[in-house]
C-alpha cells in the first residue's frame, strides 16, 4: 500500500464516492468548464446516461490528479486504476475533466517512473475505446509514446506497445508513428535471443521472460501499424524480416500470433513475399496451420499463403511441407464452416497453390474438387469464400478429368446460379471457370440448357473492367462450341450492339477480349451483317495503332473475319488499316504474326489493298513467313502473296496489251 502524507490531500475519505444529486448545478457547470468542449458536442458524441456515483468520484480523482502534488497524483492514479475503465460512463468522466491531456502530459515526467507507469497503464486501457482513441491521438499521444520507447524499463515498453496496438487502428496514428520514427524503435524491440523463443516460459528467468513480453507488445504495435503500405516499407528498411522469421518459429504462441498477423498484412508487398521464401518461413507457417486451438492464428497463416503463393517456388515449398493436405483438412472440417474469415483465407490459399500442375495432382488425390463443389451448394456461404472456391475450380478444370467431375456433380449448374450475384471478384472467376467448361462440348451443352450464355453476356454491362474482359473472353468458346451459335447470339436483344459499343473502352484487356469475341461472332454471316451496320469496321480501325501484343493478336483476327461481308474489306483499306497491320507482322510475336497474316490474306482480296500492302513492304515479311513451321501462318502468307502476285500479273498483262497497239501505229507511220 502507498502511504499518503497528510499535507497532500485533506483526507483519504475525500477520494471515496459520495452521494451527489445528478441535477447539481454547481458540479454540472464545473464539468462543462473543465471539459474543454461545449455541451452540444458532448451530447452529440456520447449516449445519454444517468451519472452514477463513480462518475463524480472519477471527476474528483481527476482534480487531485491535476493538483501537481506528486503523492496525490500517484494515489489518484492508483485509485483511478481500480475503476472499470471499459465502462463508457467512466471514460467520459475522465474526458469531461480534461483527464486525457493530463495523462498524456504525465508521460513527460522524467525520473518519476511510478507516475509514468500509472499514466501508461490507464492510457492503455482507455485506448481500447473507439470513442477515446481518436481524442488521444488528436492530443498528441503518439509522439509522447514514441519518445518514451527509449525508456529502458521493460514494463514501460510493454505498455507503450499495447497502447500503440490500439491507437494505430486509426490512420492518423499510423502516420504519426511513422513521422516520429516510432517504427524502427518498435522493430528493435523484436530482437530477442533465439534461445529464449525456444525455451518454455517455466524455464526462463523473470528478466528473460520480460524480453519475450516486450517483443510480443512491440509486434502487436507493428501489427496495427502495418495496415499502412508506407509503414510496411519502413519496417522492411528497419530490418523486420529476419526478426519476424525468428518470432514465427517460436514455441510461444502469444508471440507468434502478433508476428504472424503483422506478416499476413505485409506480404501484399513483393519484398515481403520474397522474404517468406528466402527466410524459410513457409515451413513454420504450415506448422502453425495444424493448431486447431487458435483460429485467428490459422487464419493469418492462410492469408499469408494466399498472398505469397503467386510465386511458383513458394507453391512448391508449401506442397513439400505438407501444406496442401492441411488446407483441404481445414475447408472440409464442418466445425470451421461458420468461421468465414478462416474459410475465405483457406480457400484463397487453395486457389493460389492450385496454379501449379504438381499441386493440382496432389489436390486430385485429396479429392479437392468434390469438397469445393459442396461449398458452392451452401446458399448462405460468404461471397469471398465462393469467389475463392470458383477461382480454385478454374485451375482444376484445366484438366479434363476434373471437368468431368465438375459436370457429373452438378457444379456447372451451381456456378451458373451464382452469376446472379453482384460481388465482382466472384463474377470475374465465374466467367473464367465457365470458359474452361465451355471448351468441352458436354459442358457447353449444360451451359446452354441453363441459359448460362445469356447471363454471361449480361456481365458485359458490369461496371468492372475486369468482369467485362473475363465475360467477353468466356463468350469466345461459348460461341464457338454452341449448337447453333448464330441463332443463339441473335436471340440476345441488343447483344451485338453492346459488343460493338465495348470497342470504345479505354482498357486494353477489355478491347482484346471483345475483339476475340467479335472474331467468333463474325463467322456467322447474318451476325456479321448486323455488327457491320453498327459500325464495327471504323471502331476496329481506330485500334490498329496499339502496341499491346494481346490486343494486336485478336484485333487482327477480328479484322480478318469481318472482311467477309459487303464492302468491309474495301473499307478497312480506305480507313488506313493496312500499313499498321504490316507493322504487326514485322514486330509481333508468333501468335500476332499468325492472325495478322490471316487478316492480310482476307484483305488482299481487294486489289487496292494489295497495292497498299506492296507499297508498305509486306512482301519480304510474307516470304519469310512462308518458310515458317506454323502451317496456318504458312498458308495465310502464301495466299496473300498469291493475291498480290496475281494482281501484279494482271497489271503487267494489261500494260502489254495497251502497249502493243501503240507500237503498231508507229510502224505504220514509219
Amino acid at each position: 500500500m502507498l502511504s499518503v502524507p497528510s499535507n497532500s490531500v485533506d483526507t483519504i475519505d475525500e477520494l471515496k464516492p459520495k452521494e451527489v444529486f445528478v441535477g447539481d448545478e454547481t458540479d454540472s457547470e464545473a464539468t462543462s468548464r473543465s471539459s474543454g468542449s461545449s455541451e452540444d458536442e458532448i451530447e452529440r458524441d456520447r449516449p445519454d446516461f444517468e451519472c452514477p456515483p463513480e462518475y463524480w468520484h472519477i471527476q474528483k480523482l481527476m482534480k487531485y490528479l491535476k493538483s501537481g502534488n506528486q503523492t496525490a497524483t500517484l494515489v489518484s492514479l492508483c485509485c483511478l486504476k481500480d475503476h472499470d475503465l471499459s465502462i463508457e460512463v467512466n471514460q467520459y468522466a475522465i474526458q469531461d475533466m480534461g483527464g486525457l491531456e493530463v495523462l498524456i502530459n504525465l508521460l513527460e515526467t522524467g525520473d518519476i517512473g511510478a507516475i509514468k507507469l500509472g499514466a501508461l497503464s490507464i492510457l492503455s486501457d482507455l485506448s481500447q475505446s473507439e470513442n477515446l482513441r481518436k481524442a488521444i491521438v488528436d492530443l498528441g499521444g503518439v509522439p509522447q509514446l514514441v519518445r518514451n520507447l527509449v525508456d529502458p524499463a521493460g514494463d514501460v515498453q510493454i505498455l507503450i506497445g499495447e497502447t500503440i496496438h490500439h491507437l494505430a487502428l486509426l490512420k492518423k496514428a499510423r502516420k504519426d508513428l511513422r513521422h516520429w520514427n516510432g517504427i524502427p524503435l518498435l522493430v528493435d524491440l523484436l530482437d530477442v535471443p533465439e534461445k529464449f523463443l525456444h525455451t518454455p516460459k517455466s524455464d526462463l528467468s523473470n528478466i528473460d521472460l520480460e524480453k519475450i513480453m516486450i517483443a510480443q507488445a512491440a509486434s502487436k504495435g507493428l501489427w496495427s501499424a502495418s495496415k499502412s503500405r508506407k509503414n510496411m516499407l519502413v519496417m522492411m528498411k528497419a530490418g523486420i524480416v529476419p526478426l519476424l522469421a525468428r518470432l514465427i518459429g517460436s514455441i510461444h504462441l502469444d508471440v507468434v500470433k502478433p508476428a504472424m498477423g503483422t506478416l499476413s498484412q505485409c506480404v501484399v508487398e513483393p519484398g515481403f513475399q520474397l522474404a517468406v521464401q528466402t527466410e524459410g518461413m513457409v515451413k513454420n507457417i504450415v506448422k502453425h496451420l495444424i493448431n486447431e486451438d487458435d483460429i485467428e492464428l490459422r487464419t493469418h497463416c492462410c492469408e499469408t499463403l494466399y498472398n505469397c503463393c503467386e510465386d511458383a517456388i513458394t507453391r512448391s515449398m508449401v506442397r513439400e511441407a505438407g501444406g496442401l493436405d492441411i488446407l483441404i483438412r481445414v475447408v472440409s472440417d464442418v466445425n470451421n464452416r461458420q468461421n468465414k474469415p478462416l474459410m475465405a483465407a483457406a480457400t484463397g490459399a487453395i486457389w493460389k497453390t492450385a496454379k501449379s500442375a504438381e499441386n493440382v495432382e496432389r489436390f486430385d488425390i485429396l479429392r479437392a474438387v468434390e469438397i469445393l463443389i459442396k461449398l458452392l451448394e451452401d446458399v448462405d456461404e460468404d461471397e469471398r469464400v465462393l469467389a475463392n472456391v470458383v477461382g480454385a475450380l478454374c485451375e482444376f478444370v484445366k484438366i479434363q478429368k476434373n471437368r468431368d467431375t465438375l459436370r457429373r456433380t452438378g457444379g456447372i449448374q451451381n456456378m451458373i446460379n451464382l452469376l446472379n450475384y453482384t460481388y465482382r471478384p466472384l463474377l470475374e472467376n465465374l466467367a473464367m471457370v465457365l470458359k474452361e467448361c465451355a471448351e468441352d462440348a458436354d459442358g457447353m451443352g449444360i451451359i446452354e440448357d441453363c441459359d448460362g450464355v445469356r447471363l454471361i453476356w449480361s456481365l458485359l454491362r458490369n461496371s468492372s473492367k475486369k468482369v467485362q474482359a473475363n465475360a467477353a473472353w468466356c463468350l469466345v468458346p461459348c460461341i464457338r462450341n454452341a449448337k447453333d451459335s448464330g441463332e443463339m447470339v441473335r436471340s440476345f436483344v441488343g447483344g451485338l450492339e453492346l459488343v460493338v459499343h465495348l470497342l470504345e473502352s479505354d482498357d486494353p484487356e477489355v478491347l482484346s477480349c471483345v475483339c476475340a469475341a467479335i472474331a467468333e461472332i463474325a463467322k456467322d454471316k447474318e451476325n456479321l451483317a448486323v455488327i457491320s451496320d453498327h459500325g464495327v469496321v471504323p471502331r476496329l480501325v481506330d485500334l490498329v495503332r496499339t502496341d499491346n501484343q494481346f490486343l494486336r493478336q485478336h484485333l487482327a483476327a477480328a479484322i480478318g473475319n469481318c472482311c467477309a461481308w459487303g464492302i468491309n474489306c474495301k473499307l478497312f483499306g480506305r480507313f488506313g488499316a493496312i500499313t499498321p497491320l504490316v507493322g504487326f507482322i514485322a514486330e509481333g510475336n508468333s501468335d500476332v504474326q499468325r492472325t495478322t497474316a490471316m487478316a492480310l490474306h482476307a484483305l488482299s482480296e481487294n486489289q487496292f489493298n494489295c497495292i497498299t500492302m506492296h507499297e508498305s513492304g509486306v512482301v519480304n515479311f510474307l516470304l519469310k513467313a512462308v518458310g515458317s513451321k506454323d502451317y496456318v501462318l504458312q498458308e495465310a502468307a502464301a495466299g496473300c502473296l498469291a493475291n498480290i502476285r496475281k494482281l501484279a500479273l494482271e497489271a503487267e498483262t494489261n500494260h502489254l496489251i495497251k502497249k502493243k497497239p501503240v507500237e503498231s501505229d508507229e510502224e505504220i507511220g514509219n
